[in-house]
């Protein structure tokens, strides 16, 4: 069987596969390294969007798609009738808490302000001291996956107090409902929001959503942009009554005239969260299990369901 890979690096990083198995290298669907029959195992670029899932009807032997991003909402719905949907969950846990953790205190701290007083070469300690601070916290997380689990793990030593949130409750391990998120928002000063993008969380941090968090709190979104309504974004960060951190956002690319940009409260990142050097490693281990499971009929980790 043919298994398609969008790195060159990614060939050494498969490790041992079984007899049978050619990888072949497809970086551009405009420039196919063979003919699509017989590929049965196609691995996407990282991050290509909804255009990428017209190369599906090219081939007529696919069964297996490996996203090597966590997020799935531009594959799903569109994968035809016989091919297994997995995406990399697990694989970008650790770069996306490590941007969670860096967005937090570089907020909290007044990196964004120090880093342009910088720039004027000013030592503006007057202009931020006494900034805020971490200790003594209260984050919601939402979003109660590996992610919010690895993000959970790093946040724990600056002495916070947590809240998980998922889909559906799960009492014995002390998650919430996102049904909940009325009566627990008031109660958070950072919120994290990890969520995939579905028609169940489109829009869900919207207008409602921000008037509930508490004067001075800080809203983080490393999910998706269109989980957030940007109308109620700009609306609401515009008065500074919130902070945020954002490195998705919706439209994306943000337009370079797009007002979020002028805000003072607000840091974005270019969706940067998951791309680290670790990623391919990581990615192509999983890949690389992935095809050892599939050519020896069995089953394959990380379908995609609905839910978070």
């Amino acid at each position: 069987m043919k298994v398609w890979i969008p790195h060159r690096a990614g060939h050494a990083l498969l490790g041992e596969l079984p007899s049978g198995v050619t990888v072949e290298l497809m970086e551009d669907p405009d420039r196919l390294p063979s003919a699509p029959a017989d590929v049965r195992f196609w691995v996407p670029p990282f991050l290509a969007g909804p255009a990428a899932t017209a190369l599906l009807a090219e081939l007529p032997d696919l069964r297996v798609v490996q996203l090597l991003s966590a997020g799935a909402d531009a594959w799903a719905g569109r994968i035809p009738a016989g091919v297994t949907l997995c995406d990399a969950r697990g694989v970008h846990d650790s770069g996306t808490a490590e941007w969670v953790v860096a967005a937090i205190l570089s907020q909290l701290r007044g990196f964004g302000p120090l880093a342009l007083a910088q720039a004027r070469r000013e030592w503006a300690y007057d202009a931020v001291a006494p900034t805020d601070e971490l200790a003594g916290k209260r984050v919601l997380i939402v979003g109660a996956g590996s992610i919010g689990a690895a993000l959970q793990a790093r946040l724990a030593p600056f002495e916070v107090t947590f809240t998980l949130v998922a889909r559906t409750a799960r009492p014995a391990e002390g998650v919430h409902g996102v049904d909940e998120l009325p009566a627990l928002l008031p109660e958070a000063d950072i919120v994290v929001v990890l969520v995939p993008l579905t028609d169940q969380t489109r829009g869900l941090i919207d207008e409602k959503f921000l008037a509930a968090m508490p004067d001075g709190a800080l809203l983080v979104n490393a999910a998706r942009g269109p989980v957030a309504r940007t109308s109620a974004l700009v609306a609401e960060l515009s008065t500074g009554r919130l902070r945020a951190a954002l490195d998705v956002t919706d439209p994306e690319p943000l337009p370079a005239d797009h007002p979020l940009w002028e805000l003072p409260n607000v840091l974005i990142t270019p969706h940067v969260a998951g791309s680290v050097r670790g990623l391919l490693p990581r990615a192509y281990r999983l890949v690389g299990d992935q095809v050892r499971r599939f050519a020896a009929g069995e089953p394959l980790a990380n379908t995609v369901v609905d839910g978070y």
